[in-house]
């Protein structure tokens, strides 16, 4: 069985280099499938040398060429990551896609694909150098014509780039602090708010981030989620509690002044909210809020400012 599937894939793979678009297309066409429908022909398909010829077919104007390479290079992140990170110009091509798709569908499957890749933790920093990467993902969530799906897997993708801590600086050079931020106010999606506070507490916890956050309000912003009134969910509360600890964490007793001075009864009730009914990781960050912004909370003696991030 497995024979009749190598001389299948390779036999697709040799019209990958045809001079004739339609055989492309149709070999792609049936390689998506198979990728999709078969989990045991993705390293079939890589091992076949496939990747470089898919990869071309993300430069492409034509849409259903890009669609159907977008979406097979996705079906072979799920299992073959290693394959397609060492061959040569992925990444370059799925940049391409990001920021040059035929149609929104190409934007998301680009998107997907580097979320896919940034669950190895080892590919973070690689990805996260790639500027053009980091700048189509900023560039979709900002854009008021992108879809949904789109949006999400961009912000997936961003979180995953953000995990990486030397990734956030260049996060927040290239635009992301104010591109997120402008998509919760302008939004108001649950899931959008949810997945956009979750990139903002982690690009939070770098130096950088202070700077950028007050150009847009941010503090603000967090503490407006963070009032019960406002309705938010308390996933959206637990990720404003985590970037405001990592502000403080981050910037210091400077920030941390700041914060304390902005600081209303209605946060305060807020963060009490989170640390008493949220996940447990997300009550131990509310505690430790509490003992920095309220003194009538923190335990006595002073207490120390280190480097953090969730």
């Amino acid at each position: 069985m497995e024979v009749v599937k190598r001389r299948t894939v390779k036999a697709l793979v040799t019209k990958l280099s045809s001079v004739s678009e339609q055989t492309r297309t149709e070999a792609l066409c049936e390689l998506r499938l198979l990728s999709k429908n078969d989990p045991e022909s993705r390293l079939l398909i890589a091992e076949a040398n496939a990747i470089p010829f898919i990869s071309e077919s993300l430069y492409s104007t034509v849409a259903i060429l890009q669609e159907n390479a977008t979406a097979t290079i996705l079906n072979l992140s799920i299992s073959s990551k290693e394959d397609l990170l060492s061959s040569h110009g992925v990444l370059d091509a799925l940049s391409h896609a990001l920021r040059n798709p035929a149609s929104p569908f190409v934007a998301q499957c680009a998107a997907a694909t580097i979320f896919s890749l940034l669950t190895l933790e080892s590919f973070r920093p690689i990805i996260g150098h790639k500027r053009d990467i980091i700048f189509g993902l900023v560039e979709i969530i900002r854009s008021p014509g992108s879809v949904a799906r789109s949006i999400k897997d961009s912000l997936k993708a961003l979180f995953g780039i953000a995990l990486y801590p030397l990734n956030r600086a260049q996060m927040v050079e290239l635009g992301a602090v104010q591109a997120l931020f402008s998509l919760i106010l302008k939004d108001g999606r649950v899931g959008l708010v949810e997945d956009a506070t979750a990139v903002i507490a982690q690009v939070a916890g770098c130096e950088e981030s202070w700077e950028a956050f007050k150009k847009v309000s941010g503090l603000g912003v967090l503490m407006d989620l963070l009032d019960n009134s406002t309705g938010s969910s308390c996933r959206t509360k637990e990720n404003a509690v985590s970037a405001l600890l990592n502000l403080i964490l981050c910037g210091g007793e400077e920030v941390a002044n700041v914060v304390r001075g902005k600081m209303e009864v209605r946060v305060l009730d807020g963060i009490i909210d989170v640390s008493q009914n949220g996940s447990e990781k997300a009550k131990n960050k509310a505690i430790e809020l509490l003992k920095i912004v309220d003194t009538s909370y923190a335990r006595s003696g002073s207490l120390s400012l280190s480097s953090h991030s969730s």
